[in-house]
């Protein structure tokens, strides 16, 4: 029988996953799967899910957000073990599921995935950390580790927006060096994004963004009048089209160099990153997926 690796998060999000392991399971028993489940917590870590996965397995599912999804990948990069992965997105961010559109539904995403073939998407890798979706820093960065975990799990996006909030109030011009092959940028920011994914906290601003393509979409928010930032902001929020905008810097790049000397942190999809300075690149096909709608 094959084998899959089914690990979960039970504080994911709503605790969706919760009612809907018996489903998981029977699912994969009719295609002929022979479903190892794991109960992460701070109790039990990825690393201790992933003792004994061997390419005998056929993929990973992973339940959880995108923070369990970023966890889990690095510490398969750790182990050098390359078999593909699944996912369920059941946490309070799941951007990146969204992107590469695996459904909501658990028994809808276990039936797309036990159905399809594993595609090579590209990762991103931040010093010597991957991610999947996004790498950050400077304004907002900080507000998912910021936020209290039974904030997150009882009022959701929501416990986000409220921290955000109370970040305006502490606005502040950021000196950063960003440097790539073709484009490089000396000046005050106030928020970076490097996306592999398009979306962060379900907003659409890395638009043009390709998960194969080896490329990084990088959006700079340059300090200035607010006003300006206020006009920026709602064409973010509408999901407009960037180009031309007063106040930001949107470019690709497969590899940058970040330089910053502010007492500010770096963040990868809600956790803390590594510290300045950093080398931020793209890995092209660097992880196989199941499950997607990307062709």
């Amino acid at each position: 029988m094959k084998k899959v690796k089914f690990i979960y998060n039970p504080y994911s999000g709503e605790n969706t996953i919760i009612g809907n392991i018996d489903k998981v399971i029977k699912i994969h028993q009719k295609y002929g799967y022979e479903v190892i489940p794991y109960r992460i917590s701070y109790e039990h870590s990825i690393i201790e899910a992933l003792k004994g996965v061997n390419k005998t397995y056929k993929y990973i599912l992973i339940a959880g957000g995108d923070g369990t999804i970023d966890e889990a990948v690095n510490q398969m990069k750790n182990l050098d073990l390359n078999i593909p992965i699944a996912i369920l997105p059941v946490g309070t961010a799941n951007d990146f599921a969204k992107f590469i559109g695996v459904p909501e539904d658990v028994e809808e995403a276990c039936e797309r995935i036990l159905n399809s073939k594993p595609k090579k998407l590209d990762l991103g890798k931040i010093n010597d950390k991957y991610f999947l979706n996004v790498a950050s820093t400077g304004l907002f960065t900080d507000v998912s580790q910021r936020t209290d975990v039974n904030l997150k799990n009882t009022i959701g996006k929501l416990a986000y927006y409220i921290k955000g909030l109370e970040q305006l109030a502490s606005l502040r011009k950021l000196k950063i060096k960003v440097t790539s092959e073709n484009y490089v940028f000396d000046d005050y920011m106030y928020l970076m994004m490097v996306f592999n994914g398009q979306t962060a906290g379900n907003l659409k601003f890395a638009y043009k963004a390709e998960l194969d393509d080896g490329m990084l979409d990088v959006i700079i928010i340059k300090a200035g009048m607010i006003k300006d930032m206020i006009a920026l902001f709602i064409k973010m929020f509408k999901g407009e089209h960037l180009e031309g905008t007063e106040g930001l810097v949107y470019f690709k790049s497969n590899r940058i160099e970040v330089e910053c000397h502010e007492d500010i942190v770096t963040d990868i999809d809600g956790e803390r990153g590594p510290d300045f300075p950093l080398v931020i690149e793209c890995i092209k096909e660097g992880i196989q997926v199941l499950g997607t709608n990307i062709s």
